[in-house]
């Protein structure tokens, strides 16, 4: 169909400019055809006849166009399906349970009493409200009161000094987008059941500031000498957590809304360089854990639990002594070109040629999910918790949370 078509627009183009001159005495082609013996009247009729076909012939390239619109909408979403081919990098494995670790760091805590979950911590301190929460918005909500309000807070500004001080511009991005910006960055459509949708007015709250920021370059050609860019972001997330039905139903690790600090890196056409990066990033998250204390793991994501996009994934799970063991709490992707494609976010390189963009990611910090830790792993044994030194000063120099 579509080497049809070509065909009759360019048919159309030549035609087109045929008849001009063949109603234009002062052109070459009707003086060479007086020249050649043809009258008025024949020059005359030949153009008449060749505007007759015009007129045939643009109906069915309408007809056509019209069944083209249908079919590149049909193929753009299929192609919106398509996930990006994994990096070599990326260990082959089926699910989660494949996935590669590559290191532990820092000691995990041997108690010497009968240490409590964060719920029952919480709710003994007075600090975390998980019955009231349900009460006002359904399963998997909560409330964050006195020092839970804080600390949760705490952590957040301690990440974002951290990454401020490493160069990053902070952001204020929204948390509510338009759905192109969803597609854009890779979560539609194929993670359209786990957003919350805004049908009426046709917007999609976030999962993760990554989709703002990835997206705040849309449809721009940036300089070389620009690049890299890097951003962070502190908002408020939002996740259905479809079909995580009677998984994680109790607490806090598994929720509808939290709070993250996300970095995000725009960077040159370069697979070496985007590696870079990646380990960077991974560093900026470790190196927020390990201010705070908190022994984690590094694990590299096998090719079947990669999400839309990303061409490798590490993700970092810190130890949460009431699950007895580690528990996800940042993921670091790199994306190649897959989501400045679909945003169509370029730069010039010297030379004056178009490129497109790679982009990076990486949680920075996410609360209430990191509080699990927290709390758990500094509880002492009359029930109050301490406050990890570097949060301290976020929270009026005290040490300990008590009993509100």
């Amino acid at each position: 169909m579509q080497t049809e078509l070509d065909s009759l627009r360019e048919r159309v183009k030549e035609d087109g400019q045929r008849v001009g001159l063949l109603r234009n005495p002062k052109s070459e082609w009707y003086k060479r055809a007086i020249a050649q013996g043809k009258t008025d009247a024949e020059i005359k009729a030949e153009a008449d006849r060749v505007q007759a076909e015009l007129a045939r012939i643009k109906p069915k390239i309408k007809e056509l166009e019209d069944s083209e619109g249908s079919i590149l909408q049909e193929f753009e979403q299929l192609m919106f399906t398509i996930p990006q081919p994994a990096d070599p990098e990326a260990p082959e494995g089926k699910d989660e349970s494949e996935n590669v670790e590559i290191r532990r760091v820092g000691e995990v805590r041997r108690f010497e009493f009968e240490p409590k979950d964060h719920v029952r911590l919480g709710t003994d301190l007075g600090i975390i409200d998980i019955e009231r929460g349900v009460k006002l918005a359904g399963s998997r909500n909560y409330i964050l009161r006195g020092d839970g309000a804080l600390l949760h807070q705490a952590v957040l500004r301690l990440a974002q000094d951290m990454m401020v001080a490493r160069g990053f511009v902070p952001m204020v991005v929204p948390v509510l987008v338009k759905e192109e910006v969803m597609y854009g960055t890779g979560y539609f459509p194929t993670g359209r059941d786990q957003a919350y949708l805004c049908e009426r007015d046709v917007l999609s709250l976030v999962g993760t500031a990554e989709v703002p920021i990835t997206a705040y370059h849309t449809d721009e050609i940036l300089a070389e000498s620009d690049l890299p860019l890097k951003y962070c972001a502190m908002s408020t997330c939002f996740r259905r957590e479809a079909g995580a039905a009677g998984k994680d139903t109790t607490g806090l690790y598994r929720i509808h809304l939290f709070d993250k600090v996300e970095q995000v890196i725009i960077c040159r056409n370069d697979q070496q360089e985007s590696r870079r990066w990646h380990a960077d990033i991974l560093k900026n998250a470790e190196d927020v854990l390990g201010t705070m204390g908190l022994p984690y793991r590094v694990v590299n994501v096998c090719t079947g639990d990669l999400g839309m996009g990303q061409v490798q994934k590490f993700d970092i799970e810190t130890w949460m002594p009431s699950r007895n063991s580690y528990g996800e709490t940042h993921s670091a992707s790199r994306f190649y070109e897959f989501q400045a494609r679909r945003l169509k976010l370029r730069y010039r390189d010297g030379a004056k040629k178009m490129h497109f963009c790679h982009t990076l990611n990486n949680t920075v910090i996410a609360s209430p999910r990191v509080l699990i830790p927290i709390l758990e792993l500094y509880q002492n044994a009359d029930g109050t918790v301490t406050i990890p030194r570097v949060l301290r000063t976020y929270m009026g120099g005290r040490e300990r949370i008590e009993k509100q």
